[in-house]
């Protein structure tokens, strides 16, 4: 399931890149597209403002199929405390225009999947895809609003997976 991970981590952060190219991370010195997986990077004791944070949850496998399909729950976790412009009485707008760079992202709901393992990634005979996401309450906690989606991932195995 890792080649199925990290080609939709990878559709999704080229993805954010053409939706809003100015929402970034600096993160080891190097600016990067505000997206990250979780089990990735080193622990956060707190998870970054104004960045999308992909949490695998859980595997299931139907073997009664032609080929093995392995499914991943993946939740997606962002939280903002507004604009210094604003002094954060903003948080609400700038949390709905997550929301929707979510929701763009994360359209069309497939893409090839590549291993990569090697450089340049290698493509492989199937792809990846995702049904709708499940979007959570928003979440008040002191002067930061956040909120999760989650979407089932899937993936038919290949051979040498």
């Amino acid at each position: 399931m890792q080649n199925a991970k990290d080609s939709f981590y990878m559709a999704l952060r080229t993805r954010l890149t053409a939706v809003n190219p100015e929402r970034t991370i600096l993160l080891r010195g190097a600016v990067r597209p505000g997206i990250l997986v979780e089990e990735a990077e080193a622990p956060f004791s707190q998870l970054p403002n104004d960045v999308f944070v992909l949490r695998w949850l859980g595997l299931g496998v139907d073997m009664d199929l032609g080929s093995i399909m392995a499914a991943e729950q993946c939740e997606i976790i962002y939280q903002t405390c507004g604009t210094q412009t604003f002094g954060g009485l903003d948080r609400g707008r700038t949390l709905s225009a997550m929301d929707e760079e979510l929701a763009a992202m994360l359209k069309p709901s497939f893409t090839p999947k590549l291993n990569y393992t090697s450089a340049p990634p290698v493509a492989m005979r199937t792809q990846v895809f995702w049904d709708e996401p499940g979007f959570g309450p928003t979440v008040a906690q002191r002067d930061r609003l956040s909120r999760s989606a989650t979407v089932i991932v899937y993936s038919y195995q290949e051979q040498g997976e």
